[in-house]
């Protein structure tokens, strides 16, 4: 088996595992008695790298037009990251650090005023897709990514890096999925660049299961990065 075909293979299982991790994720969901609404979850269709327009992709935020502008910048060498800051929201959280729980779903943050970086996925402004997931609300009050859907195609997201680098990414598009109905392939897959993921609930939530029903997905890729 040649290195490609091996890293193609352990993409897809970690891909796959993911269902699993999206089952359990997201975000405070059944954990803890959520109570406000976040605001409004609405898909907002933008330019995603290599995907192609597909019937309903603005309804469901599965697909969108391939982007048309100057290259991307060249992904960063891998780096923890630190720090993610999201300036349209006034949001700036440390990460902790997330992996796989025995039943082989993603750990959720433990302070629900941060957010934190699925550590085994790419590390963000790497090649491939990086995960930073976040609590919407917890014990009945807002936490740290209370705010994510209210983002827009084009608003900036930094993430500061063990090396010092600050990697700068740019909103291509917010999606709304049913969380019965996560795209796991389409948020996890392998992807030429750097790309980032923000991931937490929104929708409706019901009282009864402490459950949203929804995920709010962002999509973003690297646009530049500095020390």
């Amino acid at each position: 088996m040649n290195g490609n075909t091996q890293h193609r293979r352990t993409a897809f299982i970690v891909g796959l595992s993911v269902l699993v991790v999206i089952g359990g994720l997201l975000l405070g969901a059944g954990i803890a008695r959520q109570q406000p609404a976040p605001p409004a979850a609405v898909t907002k269709p933008g330019p995603a790298v290599g995907a192609q327009q597909t019937p309903g992709a603005a309804a469901t935020g599965r697909a969108s037009t391939p982007r048309d502008e100057s290259p991307s910048p060249s992904a960063l060498p891998s780096s923890p990251p630190v720090r993610v800051t999201i300036p349209a929201l006034r949001v700036s959280s440390p990460l902790e650090k997330l992996g796989l729980n025995r039943q082989h779903a993603m750990t959720t943050p433990r302070d629900p005023a941060k957010a934190g970086w699925y550590a085994p996925g790419p590390t963000p402004g790497a090649k491939g897709p990086s995960v930073i997931a976040g609590h919407v609300t917890w014990n009945g009050t807002p936490a740290v990514f209370f705010k994510l859907s209210e983002l827009d195609v084009g608003d900036q997201v930094k993430v500061a890096r063990r090396d010092g680098r600050t990697a700068v990414f740019t909103v291509e598009r917010v999606a709304v999925y049913a969380k019965d109905d996560f795209p796991t392939v389409e948020v996890y897959r392998n992807i030429d660049g750097a790309g980032l993921r923000l991931i937490t609930c929104g929708g409706t939530y019901s009282k009864k299961d402490h459950h949203y029903a929804d995920n709010v997905v962002v999509y973003a890729s690297l646009s530049s990065s500095y020390r």
